[in-house]
């Protein structure tokens, strides 16, 4: 049965996860709005990763929302830059299964072609001592992983620019996908026909319609999704599942649930 997990924004996450039944944890390392470098709760990465492995809990690291390596503003890129590779270096410290970064986005009138050069940059200049998850976004005409043809040019630049040297993967976040425009009945397929491969799913219900271009995530049964999509996304990518659904009422607990009843043991 694939891993189920869910995203829990708390210092000690490993508490949380074990009390909501989750077989993985993802979390921030630091402020995920701020420009600061990694903060490891408790400060140290090997009590962290000990505690995570003895309770057979694993770990995923998102990294800030506020990296756009893909952005010719240098005042954004290079600390984006510095930013990720120090988030790269501290989530590989806690022995965390894969590092999550947003595909980012050019500004109106930049050629988007300016923003694969500066991911194809960022990929040869940061080593990678863990899979840097690149996962897809829910609007902006300049994004740089929205649409399936804004996917598929990133996933080749960033793939050409990493050689031998891998360490990529790719995260689908379901509720991106539907705001996208994406149709989650073949999603799956047609994302592994671009990449080749889903790492990791961000099992998301949405607040709003198919192709909104919103990003506002909803519990598994409370969204505009049919939760029989999201469940046959989940076994069709064959990767663990993270629920980044709200907490209140006990939501959280219940998403990680509904999706461990319904998946093959």
């Amino acid at each position: 049965m694939a891993r189920i997990g869910a995203h829990f924004h708390v210092d000690n996450p490993l508490n949380d996860a074990v009390a909501r039944g989750a077989d993985a944890a993802q979390f921030f390392l630091g402020d995920p709005q701020g420009w600061k470098g990694p903060v490891i709760p408790g400060g140290d990465p090997s009590a962290i990763r000990d505690a995570f492995a003895a309770a057979g809990i694993d770990i995923y690291i998102h990294a800030p929302y506020v990296i756009n390596v893909a952005t010719s503003n240098n005042r954004i890129r290079i600390p984006s830059r510095k930013l990720l590779d120090q988030q790269l270096k501290a989530a590989a410290s806690v022995g965390a299964k894969g590092l999550i970064v947003h595909g980012g986005h050019v500004t109106a009138g930049v050629d988007p072609a300016d923003g694969l050069e500066n991911w194809r940059k960022a990929v040869e200049r940061i080593e990678r001592p863990l899979p840097m998850l690149i996962e897809n976004t829910a609007g902006g005409d300049g994004a740089m992983a929205r649409s399936l043809d804004a996917i598929g040019r990133l996933w080749d630049a960033v793939t050409e620019a990493a050689g031998d040297d891998a360490n990529l993967g790719f995260c689908l976040d379901t509720c991106h996908a539907n705001s996208a425009g994406i149709d989650l009945a073949d999603a799956v397929d047609r994302v592994k026909a671009v990449t080749g491969r889903i790492d990791l799913v961000h099992c998301n219900n949405s607040r709003d319609e198919f192709g909104s271009g919103r990003d506002r995530h909803a519990n598994i049964a409370a969204g505009t999704i049919d939760p029989a999509l999201l469940l046959a996304v989940v076994r069709a990518a064959g990767a663990a599942a993270i629920c980044e659904t709200p907490d209140e009422d006990g939501g959280l607990a219940a998403d990680v649930s509904w999706l461990k009843q319904h998946l093959p043991a």
